[in-house]
């Protein structure tokens, strides 16, 4: 009984001493003048069982901090993942140059587009092929993206990959490397209409887009169709520039109204494209896209076919940390031509076409060709109506 009472003291020193120790850490953390953040870390650093992931802490009090702010459009990236989203920004990623689906019969990836100049087109990868191995790793059953990771890596990573084409199967080794993504493509459509797809508004847009259009009007169309469905944004300086090209001299294109109440008028020259256009849209048409259509409305009446857009009103400027990682803070609105903000409001198309999921999806897979599309058909005929 005395050896027991003997140990229960111990333990209860023990626990004490800690508890002491702690009182005591506390106290001086809280006359130190550390922030919350602080003061935690410390005791964490002081009295935590296990090992602390400090990278971890701070991306995920990073990303807490941006929640906190109630904006859906604010974010954090990690160090881990800024090049990535500087890649994709600049319209350019590391990979072999494919655009993917999942097969209909689960068996592997469906390949529907192969980009031009890319290691998958020199090393004979064709659309239509299904990918149904990565490095010997069965594909079936993987989403696009779990396949995209094992395909994925860095410049001169070699990628084995079994496909089969036709019935027959092949082997064929692809080396990744960085691949610039056309962010314009052209199309002509029946009679003299040019359909010009933008799929954000990033780097390289405004050239492209030009070169696109240029290149329909030589082939004889006299009626242009901006498709900006599933463009996230981007620049704005990228869209002022295509808006400039596009439109008539006027005094107001764009606006923006940062944090700090300055203010930036966009204005557009003479030289102007004189043809009737129209544009479509749908809910993941976003920002700088968003804008973009509503400038074609409101200073040359074009028609706005598809569904309402997603209401963004806010633009982000990106702020890099010390540690590598960046967040994209919302410091200012934007505004039409008319002065509209669309936050939280979206542009109501003023041919309102629906669509249900499986053309949705569809459309976004691009698997429709054009007039099996119902937003281009209703396009086509407002544009034919004048």
């Amino acid at each position: 009984m005395k050896k027991a009472i003997r140990v229960f003291s111990y333990i209860l020193t023990a626990l004490v001493s800690c508890v002491v120790t702690l009182v005591v850490m506390l106290a001086l953390t809280r006359g130190s003048g550390m922030t919350k953040l602080q003061e935690l870390e410390a005791l964490i650093d002081q009295c935590y069982i296990g090992q602390a992931d400090k990278t971890a802490m701070y991306d995920a009090a990073a990303h807490a901090m941006i929640e906190a702010l109630g904006d859906r459009w604010s974010y954090y990236i990690p160090a881990s993942e800024y090049e990535s989203y500087v890649n994709d920004k600049n319209n350019e990623y590391v990979g072999i140059g494919i655009t993917v689906v999942a097969a209909e019969d689960g068996s592997g990836i469906l390949v529907t587009e192969v980009t031009q100049g890319s290691p998958a087109l020199e090393a004979g990868l064709r659309a239509g092929d299904i990918l149904v191995e990565v490095d010997g790793t069965a594909l079936s059953g993987k989403t696009v993206a779990e396949a995209g990771d094992l395909i994925r890596g860095p410049a001169g990573k070699q990628v084995s990959l079994k496909l089969v084409r036709e019935g027959e199967t092949r082997t064929l080794t692809v080396t990744c490397r960085h691949i610039q993504v056309p962010v314009a493509t052209g199309q002509l459509l029946e009679g003299d209409i040019g359909l010009v797809t933008i799929s954000n508004f990033n780097a390289n847009c405004f050239n492209e887009s030009k070169q696109v259009i240029e290149s329909l009007l030589a082939q004889g169309a006299q009626k242009l169709l901006f498709d900006v469905r599933f463009n996230g944004g981007g620049y704005a300086e990228e869209m002022v520039e295509l808006l400039d090209y596009l439109l008539p001299e006027c005094d107001q294109i764009f606006r923006t109204v940062a944090y700090n109440g300055r203010e930036k008028v966009y204005k557009s020259d003479k030289d102007c494209l004189d043809v009737p256009m129209a544009v479509l849209v749908n809910d993941s048409s976003y920002s700088a896209a968003e804008c973009f259509a509503a400038a074609l409305n409101e200073r040359l009446g074009s028609a706005v076919i598809g569904e309402k857009t997603s209401g963004k009103g806010y633009y982000q400027v990106v702020y890099e940390l010390s540690d590598g990682s960046a967040v994209g803070l919302s410091i200012g609105k934007y505004y039409t031509p008319n002065n509209n903000n669309l936050e939280g409001v979206g542009l109501t198309p003023t041919v309102p076409v629906e669509v249900d999921d499986e053309t949705y999806y569809a459309i976004y897979a691009g698997t429709l060709s054009p007039m099996e599309d119902p937003q281009i058909v209703a396009a086509v005929n407002a544009l034919k109506a004048g």
